[in-house]
């Protein structure tokens, strides 16, 4: 990911998240965008959140369709929070929209919350998750932070996690705070930025 857009991720995820795993849906290639459930339908938030998830539907559906990957894909739409929630679900070829650490995807993201703020005008904290990797993700990272947190109380000496970007630093320091007796910080500057768990003072 670009510098630009790894600083445009930490402004608009200030590290907070929303859990991006999405139905299963049967579909084939190209098919037309799905609409997720939408809580509260009628307040202007959640108005404006389904346009911003229409918006990134219409642009991910245009994008797919010029990549014309080798894969069955849907678009799933949902509202999760106070985020739109957007998955590719599909197997094949899909995976490589994921990327080795999932750089692709971010990247992607960063572009879709751009097409979709200028659709709709307002900034966008749009999740948008591909294959499933961010939900394995985040079980992955839950169990690292648990586990890591667990052998800092136990042995009193803080731990310097891998890097990891906005989303996944969130899901570390979520699972680091149900664990007694430790306490999680982040460090360093994007896209070394990482997790330091400590013992609590």
């Amino acid at each position: 990911m670009t510098e630009n857009a790894i600083s445009v991720a930490e402004q608009v995820e200030g590290e907070d998240s929303t859990n991006p795993a999405a139905s299963a849906a049967e579909g084939g290639k190209g098919k037309p965008a799905e609409g997720g459930q939408h809580r509260n339908g009628g307040s202007n938030k959640d108005e404006l959140l389904v346009a911003e998830g229409d918006a990134a539907g219409d642009y991910l559906e245009g994008l797919l369709d010029i990549l014309d990957l080798d894969s069955d894909w849907v678009i799933d739409l949902d509202v999760e929070g106070e985020r739109a929630v957007v998955a590719i679900i599909g197997d094949g070829e899909i995976d490589k929209l994921v990327g080795d650490h999932g750089e692709v995807l971010d990247a992607l993201q960063e572009l879709t919350r751009l097409a979709a703020m200028a659709e709709t005008g307002q900034r966008s904290r749009l999740m948008l998750d591909i294959a499933g990797y961010r939900a394995r993700r985040r079980t992955e990272l839950g169990e690292l932070g648990k586990t890591t947190a667990e052998q800092v109380a136990a042995s009193g000496e803080a731990v310097r996690l891998a890097p990891m970007n906005p989303f996944e630093r969130k899901v570390v320091h979520d699972a680091v705070g149900a664990v007694a007796g430790v306490a999680s910080s982040s460090e360093g500057e994007e896209p070394r930025r990482r997790v330091v768990i400590s013992p609590a003072s």
